[in-house]
């Protein structure tokens, strides 16, 4: 029994409820193989055949269904163990970058696991995911790709999404198709950069129309001044979620399809401190999708959070 691990008593959980190896295996992101492998050295080293198998189907034997309910009893009291202790980390700092949009309950949810420092250099999304790669941050709210996740060695999880608008000259308030729309791209790739690619992508997939500039105007004063010049509306930017609108300029919805921004938290791959990781349970410990798996929702493709 020495050598028997909680992951190995977890994937014969998932395998229990499952009764499928493959969609054990998908569920738990391993390989076929590894499950496999994995069951057998744990039925090995507990001296019994936890389940019959054949090309067919999966079933528990009669030790595997005597053992399943004590498992899950087993691991839950590993995870309140592990829960316990993060939240005697409460004191030690952790650096949480972002770009200009933080989860409004943020102190709240944190002030019992963590001191949360908020980092007060605000920079574009590939700055900020890079800092948390080389270590001047611990996290960072950020808009990421999956290729960003793999490049950079991180993970994320989903705790926000803002839905996009158009905005527009003139007094229709209706809603406008996104292929009628234009969306902004600017030459400095140095602030703009995560923009750039997500406005590629919704150029191309949406068919909106991609119109390159190069003041800056992606938000702001600029922004609306390319959008009185504008022959159509235009998709604001994450940035400009809450800017007031001038009162010569209306908002519209855009639809066919709903466009959504995303917000990942991220962190390191192999980050081990409790303090950190309690950060990332108490905001991104609820599984919302946002909005973002709605029936008419986009996001990249290249978005981890596409469902």
């Amino acid at each position: 029994m020495t050598s028997v691990e909680l992951r190995q008593l977890r994937y014969f959980v998932a395998v229990a409820e499952e009764l499928n190896f493959g969609r054990a295996a998908q569920r738990l992101l391993i390989a076929g193989p590894s499950l496999s492998q994995q069951i057998k050295a744990l039925e090995r080293d507990l001296g019994v055949r936890l389940f019959d198998r054949d090309r067919r189907s999966v079933s528990l034997t009669p030790a595997g269904s005597a053992l399943l309910p004590h498992t899950r009893a087993l691991l839950e009291r590993a995870d309140d163990l592990r829960h316990r202790a993060r939240r005697l980390s409460g004191s030690e700092p952790v650096r949480l970058g972002y770009v200009n949009w933080l989860p409004p309950d943020l102190a709240a949810r944190t002030a019992a696991v963590a001191q949360i420092i908020v980092d007060a250099w605000v920079a574009p999304s590939h700055a900020q995911a890079g800092r948390v790669a080389g270590g001047s941050l611990d996290l960072a709210v950020c808009w990421v790709r999956t290729d960003d996740l793999e490049r950079l060695g991180l993970h994320a999880r989903l705790i926000g999404a803002d839905r996009l608008y158009a905005v527009t000259t003139g007094d229709s308030t209706a809603d406008v198709p996104a292929a009628d729309t234009d969306v902004l791209l600017d030459d400095d790739t140095t602030s703009w950069s995560s923009w750039n690619v997500y406005a590629e992508e919704l150029a191309r997939e949406t068919g909106a129309r991609a119109v390159r500039i190069s003041d800056g105007g992606i938000t702001g004063p600029g922004f609306f001044d390319h959008v009185r010049r504008s022959p159509r509306p235009v998709i604001n930017s994450p940035k400009g979620q809450t800017t007031p609108l001038p009162p010569d300029l209306v908002q519209r919805p855009v639809v066919a399809p709903e466009v959504y921004w995303t917000w990942s938290l991220v962190w390191r791959r192999g980050e081990v401190r409790t303090a950190v990781l309690s950060v990332v349970d108490a905001l991104a410990g609820e599984d919302r999708d946002f909005g973002i798996r709605g029936a008419d929702a986009w996001v990249p493709e290249s978005d981890p959070h596409r469902g």
